[in-house]
């Protein structure tokens, strides 16, 4: 491993002071320590904002809640204002590696975790992610496990993140704190898909801290389902965060958000738009499934998600429009 200075930071100023270039900052470091390891990351010097002042979460008189980024995903899983609000946001946190990890997992490193394609994992492996314009054997090689939606020739990739498909669902505020100042960003874009560039994972600019997230009140039923390969701290296959209102058998309001399949958590808008004012019934969820896969590209050995998809949106909306 390379030698590294280790600042720690008592406030976003001194955080966002601390970053330079060749910088990273670390949070619980159970992504960023491992990529270290293995020569995929190599910082010049990490400023800790585990200590920062953004470990609380704040249920709001509006039924929002405002959620520290350095709330580590147990505190947040167990909270219960979350579990009582917010349950498909629990869900998805505990669908999420061990307990142990997620006892040192931060919030805001959780959204910033990067793939665990084995290409970009292996040092000595082409990567464009790692090293642009040197490749992606992922393509070719091993990607039963990759993206069907939204990759490019430069990066076939996934998100890893559980959390992050639950709160793109939730239409869930990035707060950021910048070299500008402070701003927010829609969770839906706070991430990018691949094209030219499959470097850069989010919008964020060098520097940028995250400080909080904001996540709006929900009162339809809801709920997050992953398919793993095992039962326990598995990525996802595919995974769902969805809630459905449904009213006199009409579907009133959807949000479907899919793991596992693109390069970032992928909201179903097609999906989402075919469902508003249709009858609540698994004919009209199976056609909205079909819509959204229709933008589908499966490479050679992951064609099965699509059908794993379609049968994961139709079971989910189906036992949500029973409960609502």
């Amino acid at each position: 491993m390379r030698p590294f200075v280790y600042e720690r930071a008592t406030s976003a100023d001194e955080a966002l002071r601390l970053h330079e270039d060749g910088a990273f900052y670390l949070g619980g470091g159970t992504n960023l320590v491992d990529l270290m390891r293995l020569g995929v990351e190599e910082p010049a010097r990490l400023v800790d904002v585990s200590r920062l002042p953004n470990g609380e979460i704040e249920l709001r008189p509006d039924g929002s809640l405002l959620i520290g980024a350095a709330v580590s995903n147990s505190d947040l899983a167990a909270d219960r204002t979350v579990r009582e609000s917010h349950p498909m946001l629990a869900q998805a946190v505990l669908a999420g590696a061990s307990g142990q990890i997620r006892n040192l997992a931060t919030v805001g490193g959780n959204l910033l975790q990067r793939t665990r394609c084995s290409y970009f994992q292996d040092a000595d492996k082409p990567c464009n992610k790692r090293n642009p314009g040197s490749g992606c054997p992922a393509r070719e090689g091993e990607h039963h496990n990759l993206a069907i939606l939204g990759h490019s020739e430069a990066c076939v990739a996934t998100h890893p993140s559980d959390m992050a498909v639950a709160l793109a669902a939730l239409d869930a505020t990035v707060h950021v704190q910048g070299r500008d100042g402070e701003r927010t960003t829609p969770l839906r874009e706070l991430h990018r898909l691949p094209g030219n560039e499959p470097q850069r994972d989010t919008v964020l600019d060098p520097g940028d801290l995250i400080t909080a997230v904001e996540v709006p009140p929900l009162d339809i039923p809801s709920r997050y389902r992953k398919v793993r390969e095992r039962a326990s701290f598995a990525f996802a296959l595919v995974s769902i965060a969805a809630a459905l209102d449904v009213e006199g058998g009409t579907v009133r309001d959807v949000r479907i958000a899919l793991g596992g399949v693109a390069h970032k958590p992928w909201r179903a808008l097609r999906a989402e738009e075919a469902l508003r004012g249709a009858p609540a019934i698994g004919e009209e969820f199976q056609r909205a499934a079909e819509a959204e896969l229709d933008l589908a590209e499966p490479l050679r050995d992951n064609a099965y998600k699509v059908p794993l998809a379609r049968n994961l949106i139709v079971r989910t909306l189906t036992e949500l429009g029973e409960q609502s």
